[in-house]
Order: C-alpha cells, then structure tokens, then sequence
C-alpha cells in the first residue's frame, strides 16, 4: 500500500475533459476545483472541506462526501481507505447576539431591553 507523504511530489495539475462537473450541488463545487486543490497541497477531506465548504451545505456531505474523498485518493494515487473521513459536526444556524445576551436571572434582566 503506498503512503501518503506530503514531502513526494504528486505532480503538475493536468486538466481533464470533466473537469466541470459539479460533485458538491449544494456549495457548487466542481471537480476540478478539487483536484486542483489536491495538488496545490490540501491532502485531507477535512482540509478541503474547510476551503470550499463542500460537505457543509444542506446535505452534509450525504451526496458528496463519497465522491470528494474519491477524487483526492485519485489525484493522490492512494487507496479510499487511506483518506480519512471528515470530522462530522452539527449543523449550526446563526444566532443573532441580542438573543445571546439577553440573560435572566430570577425576575431581573441583566442586560436590560428584551422581556
């Protein structure tokens, strides 16, 4: 099994002919756009998650993830088995911060306004 070892040399970003198709329907993110990625140094899905969002959209990488962590063990010459899967975290909504701060302790408001 070959190891992944970031100090090789994966070599030069070749385009293909389905370079535009997108894997990530919900952040709209190509296959190229990954590829590219890999061989601009992001080895990991996590760090190629981090960069384009994919697998955070409103799927959560139910439709995607496979086929990213696909595209970088190819473009790294490894096995599936040796990309790791992304670190799996909840969805988040925003929270606006007058909800945040309007603490109530007993029947005062701490930090006045709200209710």
């Amino acid at each position: 099994m070959k190891k992944l070892d970031r100090n090789v040399s994966i070599g030069a970003y070749v385009p293909e002919e389905d370079d535009d198709m997108i894997i990530c329907r919900c952040e709209e993110i190509t296959k190229g756009e990954i590829r590219r990625a890999v061989h601009d140094g992001m080895y990991t899905l996590t760090e190629v998650r981090r960069f384009f969002r994919s697998g955070m959209g409103l799927c959560q990488g139910q439709t995607c993830g496979r086929l990213v962590r696909g595209i970088i063990a190819k473009e790294l010459g490894v096995p599936v088995s040796q990309v790791d899967h992304a670190t799996p975290r909840a969805p988040m909504r925003p929270v606006e911060m007058e909800v945040l701060g309007n603490e109530i302790i007993g029947n005062e408001n701490v930090h006045g306004g709200g209710k």
